[in-house]
């Protein structure tokens, strides 16, 4: 569904990311983890179209997305999730997930895609003539999901999205994006909460200082000695269950 070959960020003389390589395949979700500042977010907006990349590709669906415009990418499947919501603040709930059903993609079976978007999020319903900016921060991430599946994705990015949350309102994210990839959407999902990913992720890329480090079945990392140390506090998810 979405390959990334040599792919290269860099800010001035700063290189971000450098010769990534990773695939995505389809109804599956992929973690990228790593700490602040290894890459993760170059990562994702490259792919997002958000920033250009200094070297390398992106394909999509058997396509290479170099040169389309970050609109078009919408258009053509790919929806983002940025740091930090990305929503409308003054405007309310159902305004905000308005707006994610306006590409041409999105016109067709809007009204089934609002019905799962509810169904996921039910606190939206309850909510939806809320202004989106005096909502806690776990429900924006809420908004900010649900206006991103309104554009009837073939894939999702998610780039942090517990970030900033308590860690119950975290939980209800995790579990919504549990819901999100049992109805077969592909996801990629950049995260620094390693535990929560690898418990509901297929697979995983680890990234340090803006390369690769290891990728793998994320069942198996979550028992691999170096990731526990490096990733998971030192502790495995067996010891943390017993």
């Amino acid at each position: 569904m979405l390959e990334v070959i040599g792919l290269s960020v860099a800010y001035g003389k700063h290189a971000a990311l450098e010769n990534a390589n990773l695939s995505v395949g389809e109804g599956k979700m992929v973690a990228i983890l790593g700490a602040n500042g290894a890459g993760k977010s170059s990562l994702l907006n490259a792919i997002a179209g958000r920033v250009k990349p200094a070297s390398g590709r992106v394909v999509f669906a058997g396509q290479d997305l170099a040169n389309v415009p970050q609109h078009e990418l919408v258009e053509r499947g790919l929806a983002l999730v940025p740091e930090g919501r990305g929503i409308f603040p003054r405007l309310s709930v159902e305004e905000n997930l308005a707006l994610g059903a306006l590409p041409a993609r999105a016109r067709v079976g809007a009204k089934a895609q609002r019905d799962k978007v509810h169904a996921l999020f039910p606190r939206l319903t309850e909510r939806s003539r809320q202004i989106a900016g005096t909502m806690s921060g776990g429900e924006q991430q809420m908004v900010a999901i649900a206006r991103a599946l309104m554009s009837n994705p073939a894939v999702l990015l998610l780039d942090e999205p517990s970030l900033g949350l308590a860690p119950i309102v975290a939980q209800d994210v995790f579990r919504a994006l549990e819901g999100i990839r049992a109805g077969g959407l592909t996801i990629m999902l950049v995260e620094q909460n390693a535990r929560a990913t690898l418990a509901i992720a297929d697979r995983a890329y680890l990234i340090e200082a803006g390369r690769i480090a290891g990728s793998g079945r994320a069942a198996d990392l979550r028992d691999d000695p170096a990731v526990i140390n490096a990733f998971l506090g030192g502790a495995s998810a067996r010891e943390t269950n017993t």
